[in-house]
Order: structure tokens, then sequence, then C-alpha cells
């Protein structure tokens, strides 16, 4: 076995010296119709021919105007270790069709990502429809094998990220949002690239314990409803007893929780009898093995035995973290629940009391959030699992790879559907700014023009349509592409995962609010200069077939 293969054997991640690679990542994932087109490709004797394809896609996500471009890193990270091993070989010659000559097979057992160059937006970056966030330069032969990899590194980690960012606009900065989403992802690798992208999208946090360990993001979690059922009666307690925090003297939580409870009874206007005996056990428990760390998941019954135990383990030095709700209407169980803890703060005298965390979990999305903030909902952080992880409002992206330029040639896709004609050509692309900050325009120019000024007239057209087009001074102008592969070496030092989810929020704010609204955006404009623009029809009108009358 080689170092790929055994990383393969031992564990899905594996250390490749500067990188975590994720050992699935390798060039046999890809479709079979990318190594039979580069064995076409080699037969034509197309070995030496150079090619541009661009990375983009067609329609931004969630009916919103904006996508956040993520799993540049990824990418890297399979350049840097592409490179077919002898048993992908072996396989090759095995599941391709016979006739195939030796001699290819000893071409692609020499194939390496050293001669390719390429060019990407920021990972983090807001990006738009048509605006190429991954630009490859390089042999025909080994950039067409990219392509279904690549593909499929950033289509899901953006559509994830993009995802997490509208969960954090609508959630608002001061709400924590956790992702639970671990066991209803697509596979373990769907949830483990959940747990990374809504981070880098905005969340805070994750359930997902080898989440945790590989990417360093923080995990939260409590106890499900198992825990709670698993004790029938306070007969059941073996273990009473806890270590008072200051004098190191044990002292029986349950009694002190027995007597908070008859006092709370009458404050909150609730008999003991209403309140379950096994869960008042099972908290008590709970309590017992995390006295610092203890959040319950309660229901409406539940509360008073929570601020119970949560009394009695302030009698001992303690202090509770706070509640998970995961059932029923969450807008008035928090709203029971935030009214309960202010009432025990003010009566017990502790002041902590009114800081407790309800946390809420329940199937959530963002319509849910909308409605809850409606609702006036007292919920401090939101658990959010299947509808986040599996991006149930719309499960792909769509990003494509298209060929642009062959051996310095441009080359367009014609289509009866406007959408899906191509924009030929080596691209730049630029980001124009008004001078409140705010993004006005994205602009694709041919690499041979001259990048826009500040303060000097740009005439901006609609790649497509001739009468939209607009004149803009910009204020400020940003290149968007970066070299970040070239020469077989990585050529930008790349941020962290904190690093990159700052920039997401950063790159947000440039944005207008009506472009960010989650009810009928506004959408952002994409432009062509009007070099490109004429360039771009002058082909079409080449490659269009003439009809004929008769």
């Amino acid at each position: 076995m080689n170092d790929r293969e055994l990383g393969c054997a031992g564990g899905q991640f594996m250390d490749r010296g500067r990188m975590n690679q994720n050992g699935v990542v390798q060039p046999l994932l890809t479709d079979l119709y990318q190594i039979t087109m580069a064995y076409a490709y080699w037969k034509s004797d197309k070995t030496d021919d150079t090619a541009v394809f661009d990375l983009f896609f067609r329609n931004n996500p969630f009916h919103g105007e904006f996508t956040i471009f993520a799993g540049l890193e990824e990418c890297l990270k399979f350049l840097d270790s592409f490179h077919y091993s002898q048993s992908d070989i072996e396989y090759l010659k095995q599941t391709l069709p016979e006739g195939i000559e030796h001699e290819f097979f000893e071409y692609l057992g020499n194939l390496t990502a050293r001669d390719v160059t390429l060019y990407a937006i920021d990972e983090g970056t807001v990006a738009f429809p048509r605006v190429p966030i991954i630009k490859i330069e390089g042999p025909l032969i080994i950039v067409q094998l990219l392509e279904t990899t690549l593909l499929t590194l950033v289509n899901y980690a953006s559509l994830m990220a993009t995802n997490a960012a509208r969960y954090r606009m609508v959630a608002g900065k001061h709400v924590k949002l956790l992702e639970f989403g671990l066991r209803r992802a697509q596979g373990p690798d769907g949830g483990l690239s959940a747990s990374k992208y809504s981070y880098t999208g905005g969340f805070d946090g994750t359930s997902n314990v080898l989440a945790g360990k590989l990417f360093n993001i923080p995990v939260k979690g409590t106890h499900a409803h198992a825990y709670i059922t698993s004790f029938s009666s306070i007969g059941e307690l073996k273990t009473r007893l806890i270590k008072h925090k200051q004098t190191g003297i044990l002292e029986d939580l349950l009694e002190h929780a027995i007597r908070h409870r008859a006092l709370l009874s009458h404050l909150l206007d609730v008999s003991t009898e209403e309140s379950s005996e096994g869960e008042l056990a099972a908290m008590v428990s709970y309590a017992i093995a995390f006295p610092d760390g203890f959040m319950a998941l309660v229901d409406t019954s539940g509360l008073l035995n929570f601020s119970a135990v949560a009394l009695a383990l302030n009698d001992l030095g303690y202090h509770a973290l706070g509640i998970r709700i995961d059932s029923g209407d969450l807008a008035y169980l928090s709203c029971l629940a935030r009214e309960t803890f202010e009432k025990v703060a003010e009566r017990f005298k502790v002041p902590w009391f009114n800081k407790l965390t309800i946390v809420a979990s329940n199937d959530i999305n963002e319509d849910t959030i909308l409605s809850l903030n409606e609702q006036g909902h007292k919920i401090d952080c939101f658990g959010i699992g299947t509808h986040l992880v599996t991006c149930q409002r719309q499960p792909a992206l769509g990003c494509v790879y298209k060929l642009v330029e062959i051996n310095g040639q441009p080359r367009i896709k014609l289509s009866q559907d406007v959408e899906k004609v191509t924009m030929p050509g080596n691209k730049n692309a630029y980001r124009l700014y008004s001078a409140d900050g705010h993004a006005l325009i994205d602009l694709l120019q041919k690499v041979s023009e001259p990048p826009p000024a500040v303060g000097q007239k740009v005439l901006c057209r609609h790649p497509f349509q001739e009468s939209k087009r607009a004149y803009v001074i910009p204020s400020h102008v940003e290149s968007l592409y970066k070299v970040y592969w070239k020469s077989g070496k990585i050529c930008q030092q790349l941020p962290t995962l904190e690093q990159v989810r700052e920039k997401v929020q950063i790159s947000l704010k440039t944005l207008r609010n009506d472009h960010k609204r989650t009810l009928n955006p506004t959408p952002y404009k994409v432009a062509v200069s009007d070099n490109l623009y004429n360039f771009i029809h002058d082909l079409w009108l080449q490659n269009a077939p003439i009809g004929e009358l008769s």
C-alpha cells in the first residue's frame, strides 16, 4: 500500500505532512467519462494542448441573491496530492474498455498537477452567478480530469456555508447557533462537511465530536430523552453525594433538591405531584456528573425539577448552565422558562438565574426562526439539524465546469436556453464599490483589458441583453482573483477556519440589506465590459448555425 491507501485504511482523514487530507478525495473520486475523455484526448495526440476552464454557478440557492464560496482549501489539498497510485492504475486497466493502449496507463501514472495554475476568489467571499469562483489553466487532459472532484469539493461546501450564513442572519448576532445534524446528514463525510462549513457560515459550534477534533470547532451537547426515561424513581439513585465546590465536604444533592422543590412549588404554583420523580432522579444524577456544566433537557413540567436541582447546585457552590427544549410550542415554552427563571432569581436572590441559557431544537428551519422572532421568543441558542445539513430548501448548488479557451482560442457553448450559454475566453473579475462601501456590481473583462480605475467611468453591460447597460464610477475596485496554485505549489498563505469564518461576515457586510433580505431580495448585478460583450456576441454569431428556408 502507498501512503494514501494506508491513510484510507486507518481513517478518513490522514496527515499528509503540511495538510490534513481527506483520504476519500483522490483522483478516482471522479466520473468515468473524465478518464475515457482523457484517453480519447491522448489518442488524438492532444497531450500538449492547454486549456482554461471556469468553475461557476448559474443561480443563487435558497431563493436568495448571494452565495458564500467555500471548499477552496480542499481543492488545493487535492491538487497537492493528485497522483494515480499503482493500485489505481491496475483498477483502471480492469475497468476501462478493452483495447486501451498500455502507454496511456504509463502516462496516467506520471501525471501530477504541477503544470496547472489555479486562480480563485478568497474562500469565504460572497459570490454571484456567472462569475467564475475558480479558474483553472493547464494541460487539457489534466484540467479535464480535475473537473468532477473540484465540483464535488465546492458544490456542497458553498451550499452549506450559504445555508448557515442565512440562518445566522435571521437569528441575529446575539443568538447562538449549534449544528446538530450528524445523524441526519448524507453519510459520515456529509456530516463532517456540514459541521465544518456551517461553522464557516457563522454557526458557533457542533455536536459532532470528530469535527471538533479535526477542525477545532467548539463541541456542545447535553443529553437525550433516553437519559431522563432511564430513571423511573428516586430509589434508583445510587449516588446522591457531591463535594461542595469550596469546602470539599460531601453533601446530599437530592436532599437539597427536594427541599427547594417544595419551596418552588408554591412560588411557581405547580404541584410537586405534577413533576416526575424519575425526571428528578435523572437530573440529580446528571448534575452530580456535571456540576459545572449542568444543562438539562426539559418539557413544561420539567421546569420545577430543573430549578430545584439548579438551586441545590447553587447551595454547593455551582452554577447550572440552562435548559434545552426539544418539543412543543417553542415560543411559549421559552417565555415560560424565562419568566420562571426571573421569579426564582428574585425570590432566592440568585441574579445569575436570570441568565440561564435556553436552547431550542426541534426540526428548526429559517421560517421557524422568523416566526419565533415575530412571537417574541426568549431563546438564547438554536440547535439545528436536518434542515441545515441536508439543505432541504435546495439540496444542490449546481456549480458547473466549462471549457472557455483552448490553445489560446476562445470556446463558447451555445444553447437555446440563454442561461446556459457560456462566456468564452480567459477573463478577469472585479468588484466595483460605491462611496458608502457597498458592492455595486461584479464586472468580467478579457484578461487583455486594463482593470477598471477608481473614479473613472466604466460601461457595464448585461452579457446577453443589449439594452441593459449602465455607467459606473467606482470608489473602490477589488480584483477578485488570486493565484492560489502554480508550479506545483500553493502560492498564498491559507487562512485558518476562524479567518475564513470572519471573512464570511466581513464580505456579507459589503452587500446592501436589500440584497440579503429573505423575502424578494434585490438581484445583485453581474456585468461584462463593452469589449467582452462585443467579443461574446461576435463569437456567438460565428458559431451559431444559419438556418435555410425553402
